[in-house]
């Protein structure tokens, strides 16, 4: 929705009352809004099948040759592994804000571990955008 319930103290709050159901279709994105919004997260949500993320690599002889950069590329790897366990427990996390309610999705749009698309884990039949 593009706006809230108003506050009785609001303004709209008579309107709201007398006719909710034209205020909440009035508060909905229009056709072409709705259409931007889910391409922009198709775009973001989309995975490559040769997609490769820091901190990990598809062919490790690359740097075999030097122990300084496989010491470092361990260490930027065991990095990312923790972020990704940050974003976990927040994610898991309901006193966050955003973080409750239906249709709340986990952020991992960014998260090697990701499946393609935008999921739910934990939901059956979940659909990919």
């Amino acid at each position: 929705m593009r706006r809230l319930i108003p506050e009785e103290s609001d303004p709209e709050y008579a309107s709201f009352i007398s006719d909710p159901q034209k205020y909440f279709l009035n508060a909905l994105p229009s056709l072409l809004q709705a259409s931007k919004y889910m391409a922009v997260v198709d775009t973001l949500s989309t995975h490559s099948a040769d997609e490769e993320y820091l901190g990990e690599r598809q062919h490790r002889s690359t740097w075999n040759g030097d122990a300084e950069i496989v010491e470092a590329f361990h260490e930027f790897s065991a990095e990312i592994g923790k972020i990704e366990k940050v974003i976990d427990s927040r994610n898991s996390d309901r006193n966050l804000r955003n973080r409750c309610g239906a249709g709340v999705l986990p952020y991992e749009l960014l998260a090697p571990s990701s499946e393609p698309g935008v999921t739910c884990r934990g939901v059956p039949n979940s659909v990919s955008v």
